[in-house]
């Protein structure tokens, strides 16, 4: 594999930075559901959301104008400096108030809707295609495996270690120390650290691009307009891109929101809890990675899309039904398991069929679809209904729905999605 150095070292960098900030995404929403906050929560989070739908088309045409190395230096750059001014405010106040905990909230979401698009598209440009399959299921794994380890750093910062007592997905261990709980602030400055390490390792790239790119002049809107264009000539690959983002938009209002109000008061449990489900997700997320291309070898990204939509429907309705802490483990598995799975077999099937050139802002199109639809469920969940005792279990119906509908869309138009230019589509397997 050309460029494989460049590919080890992104990865690196981007399992340091990913685990520290993977802490501090669990922390931020405990935070306000433990200051009986849930609604102050859901607002920024609606407010971050809306404001993305700026900002997503906007880095999407950053993406696709500048070396990508130096955008990924610039975020590690900006996000430490902000960091750290944050945590700086923590030690000499002693507390941080909440509008400070919503910035680092609102600046890693930012963070996230250009860190991502780049990262395809930078891996795309220097990757042969006869490795887009495993690449994005390494990526996968890379960031999945990350995401354990912040679950498990989560679940011993936020609660601490007792009496050498740990507890993590129901099981507790005895250790031969005691951890006291950290404060939010001690959290953000070790992202801060993490992110300035990350840049040290991105400095260090060096990489052959295998794609050509030309610089394309004009106005942001004018950019995003090509790429637009693009998948207006294109439509049933515009289709796949919005349906297929259908359990990522489910999966994202579930762990930044929902979840805390589900096992703080449907389960009526602790922070550890909470962490520990994180930690599932993520486990399922790095099991698609090791086997979701074997387990659907035999059958197209489409097809593999619409089976894990339907499984994913299955497992809100679950949710909704159980008072088990075992069935949350395993339903947050699962949950892992189908969204980076689809996320896999989105990624290569995009990687096929759009070209480098236009990818970031192809793929900001998508993401504003998803943005709008998150908006609408933000905006239903966050009324004081789904706050009391546990209604938050209909918010999992309601999505249970969307996925369905979701699903059915695509068993439609399964024919044109499969050869949306008239070609041979290409089986998981090769």
């Amino acid at each position: 594999m050309k460029n494989l150095s460049a590919i080890i070292l992104l990865f690196i960098a981007n399992s340091i930075s990913g685990i520290s900030q993977g802490i501090s995404m669990i922390a931020i929403p405990w935070y306000f559901t433990q200051q009986d906050s849930e609604q102050q929560y859901a607002g920024i989070y609606l407010a971050v959301t809306l404001v993305s739908l700026f900002w997503g088309p906007l880095s999407g045409t950053l993406v696709d104008r500048y070396n990508r190395k130096h955008i990924f230096m610039a975020i590690g750059v900006i996000s430490c400096l902000f960091l750290s001014m944050v945590a700086g405010a923590g030690y000499s106040l002693g507390y941080l108030p909440w509008y400070l905990v919503a910035a680092v909230f609102a600046m890693t979401f930012f963070n996230y809707n250009i860190h991502y698009p780049n990262l395809y598209a930078f891996v795309q440009e220097i990757t042969e295609p006869k490795y887009y399959g495993k690449i994005a299921s390494y990526i996968e794994i890379q960031g999945q495996l990350a995401s354990v380890l912040a679950g498990a750093g989560a679940a011993i910062l936020l609660e601490g270690v007792p009496n050498g007592e740990l507890t993590l997905v129901g099981l507790t261990m005895q250790l031969p120390f005691s951890i006291e709980a950290w404060t939010l602030y001690e959290i953000f400055a070790l992202d801060a650290i993490t992110y300035i390490i990350g840049f040290f390792f991105i400095a260090f790239i060096q990489f052959q691009p295998l794609k050509k790119r030309t610089a394309e002049g004009g106005s942001v809107f004018q950019r995003f307009q090509t790429g637009w264009q693009y998948l207006k000539t294109h439509p049933y690959l515009l289709l796949f891109g919005v349906a297929s983002y259908s359990i990522f938009a489910t999966v994202l209002v579930t762990t930044f929101y929902l979840i805390a109000i589900y096992v703080n008061k449907h389960l009526h449990e602790a922070g550890d809890v909470f962490a520990s489900a994180e930690m599932c997700y993520a486990g399922g997320a790095v099991l698609a990675g090791l086997a979701i291309r074997q387990l659907f070898k035999f059958t197209t990204p489409v097809m593999s899309v619409i089976i894990m939509t339907w499984l994913t429907a299955g497992l809100m309705v679950t949710l909704a039904i159980s008072h088990s802490l075992a069935i949350l483990y395993i339903m947050f598995l699962l949950l892992g398991l189908t969204n980076a799975g689809t996320r896999i077999m989105r990624v290569n099937y995009l990687f096929q069929h759009i070209p480098n050139q236009v990818y970031g802002r192809a793929g900001s199109i998508f993401f504003i679809s998803n943005i709008i639809l998150r908006v609408l469920f933000i905006g239903i969940f966050s009324l004081a209904f789904f706050h009391q005792g546990s209604n938050v279990v209909y918010a999992f119906g309601i999505l249970s729905v969307f996925l369905v509908v979701s699903a059915v869309v695509m068993m439609l138009y399964y024919g044109k999605l499969v050869n949306p230019e008239g070609e041979q589509e290409v089986l998981i397997s090769e």
